[in-house]
């Protein structure tokens, strides 16, 4: 395995770059270690595929992940063995359940050295198996072109989801035969290779659309991951049928238009929301696997009162939380477009007015307590300011607690397409600040706003010195009031205001983002806000801006139940 490569080979570290540049690879995001010195040597130089060296390897899984999600690309994260592959972990299951295909390599001791107690060993096939959709650990080298193949494949056919290859040190410097380096392109996006649903189920899921009297599409993240925008649009003003979003799927539809909804669900929904869900005969889940947010632990819609149609890719996801009518196994997009040709020459005559009328109250309450000159400053208001300072093809990226969802149940999305993201399918903090730099990278020309609590901000703080380094023109905002606000608004409501271990000590954000050379401003009077947002976004550096908030257990939150 250590023996010298023959000059008509390759090495095994140098087969790796060449398979990622066959599959479309631009951009890698990680960090150093001694297991990964053939392949960063091999990066160095065979050239041409960007690194980004990250302060930590969870943060280059993030970093990966929001890039992936913007750019429509496989994002690429790596590290070294050990430590390396647990810190990679959080940011491989949370792109695994969110459908976005994230392949993390992980150097490895040498396969010569297994079971010796070498530094750093683990087993890293057993590790990240249940939380991978495809896993492997190279034992040849000359096995690295296949691997990297089916990789790939699984990451972007069917349901989108991460990938591990394991890539032990002398594996790395093996020989690899040049001609077995090739690869389908068209698999470093995705989806690819898209199915259809069956004809049949098609007609019946048709009959059931011809026949509703109120019906309603719930889209989730399935829709933007599969561009099925234009095809939701066609069939539901065909319809004259609401959508709402999940809030992966915000930007399924303009929110701005007569027949947008909004988020629906406990965390981003509102009773005005709520009250479109419980109307309905007739629910399309689009996209969306009816989980327990988006339902508010399947009670809106309750079980039995609206004939289900359930749209998803993967064929284990219908029937699993609600009775389905019919179940439409295939690409949102595909699926969606098959029921519009079903049903032409239909037009369902409908007044929508109601639904204005229930976003205008919605709205009317957020407007209301965004207008507020109270200190501390309302999450209400932040919402508000940054919606006036943004153009439309921004990127916000909302870290879970108190962003996730203010941000999803009032910024309005404004087009279609992937605008506006958050993690959703753990929820873990410190994602959105290295999920907005994976982002930029995906789209540089658009203006990037990652938004987090203070508790986000103390797991992801070293990055600013990436995007330091980097030079990248993005803006971060720190909603600051010095509490894990979900838990302490959980306490509240669940547990008799029993506090207990929510509350940590008041930082000064802008200082601190100083240090790293950040340009910061701290606010406390609301009536400031939006001058400062304004010229942080307006710059083409790294910019921060800590706002002094309102802590969400004393706030009105746009939310049915405080605990999902």
């Amino acid at each position: 395995m250590n023996k010298p490569v023959e000059l008509n080979t390759l090495t095994g570290a140098e087969a790796v770059v060449e398979m990622l540049k066959a599959h479309g690879v631009e951009i890698i995001f990680g960090l150093c270690g001694d297991t990964s010195l053939p392949l960063y040597d091999a990066l160095a130089r065979l050239g041409s595929i960007r690194h980004v060296l990250t302060r930590d390897e969870r943060h280059a899984a993030y970093m990966a992940d929001g890039y992936a999600r913007l750019s429509g690309k496989v994002g690429v994260c790596e590290g070294p063995s050990g430590g390396g592959a647990t810190y990679l972990l959080p940011g491989l299951v949370e792109a695994n359940e969110s459908s976005i295909p994230v392949l993390a390599i992980n150097t490895d001791v040498s396969v010569s050295s297994r079971g010796k107690f070498t530094l750093t060993e683990l087993d890293q096939r057993t590790l990240m198996k249940p939380l991978t959709k495809w896993n492997a650990v190279l034992d040849r080298s000359a096995d690295i072109p296949k691997v990297f193949r089916k990789a790939y494949e699984s990451m972007t056919t069917g349901r989108p989801g991460a990938a591990h290859i394991a890539l032990p040190f002398d594996v790395q410097n093996g020989p690899v035969e040049p001609g077995d380096v090739w690869a389908d392109p068209t698999l470093g996006s995705f989806p690819s290779r898209r199915t259809a649903p069956d004809p049949a189920m098609v007609e019946l899921a048709a009959r059931l659309l011809r026949k509703a009297k109120q019906p309603l599409f719930i889209c989730g993240g399935g829709v933007v991951l599969s561009g099925a925008e234009q095809e939701l649009l066609n069939l539901t003003e065909k319809l004259c049928a609401p959508v709402a979003t999940t809030i992966s799927g915000k930007g399924s539809i303009d929110e701005r238009c007569a027949q947008s909804v909004g988020v629906v669900g406990s965390n981003g929904g509102t009773p005005e929301t709520r009250a479109v869900v419980d109307a309905a005969d007739l629910i399309v889940f689009a996209g969306c696997r009816a989980g327990s947010v988006t339902t508010e632990r399947w009670r809106h819609p309750p079980a039995g009162k609206a004939r289900i149609i359930h749209i998803d890719v993967d064929p284990g996801v219908p029937g699993v939380n609600y009775k389905v009518d019919v179940p439409l196994v295939g690409d949102a997009r595909l699926c969606l477009a098959s029921l519009d040709e079903a049903l032409e020459g239909y037009r369902r005559e409908a007044d929508l007015s109601w639904v204005d009328e229930k976003k205008r109250s919605k709205f009317d309450q957020f407007e209301a307590l965004a207008r507020s000159e109270d200190t501390p400053i309302k999450p209400e208001r932040v919402v508000f300011e940054l919606q006036k300072a943004l153009d439309r093809d921004a990127i916000v990226v909302a870290d879970p607690g108190t962003p996730c969802p203010y941000f999803s149940a009032y910024y309005v999305v404004k087009g279609t397409g992937r605008r506006y993201f958050s993690n959703r399918a753990h929820g873990a903090l410190g994602y959105a600040l290295a999920a907005g730099i994976g982002a930029h990278f995906a789209r540089p020309k658009a203006k990037t706003v990652a938004v987090m609590g203070d508790g986000s901000f103390g797991m992801c703080v070293g990055e600013l010195e990436t995007a330091v380094r980097l030079r990248l023109p993005i803006t971060f905002v720190v909603i600051s009031n010095a509490v894990y606000g979900w838990i302490k608004a959980g306490q509240k409501t669940g547990y008799d205001q029993r506090y207990f271990s929510v509350d940590f000590g008041v930082t000064d954000h802008a200082k601190v983002a100083e240090a790293f050379g950040v340009k910061s401003w701290r606010v406390f009077d609301p009536a400031k806000l939006g001058a400062v947002l304004k010229e942080a976004i307006s710059l083409g550096q790294p910019t921060l801006v800590d706002i002094v908030c309102q802590p969400l257990h004393e706030a009105r939150a746009p939310v049915s139940e405080w605990v999902a």
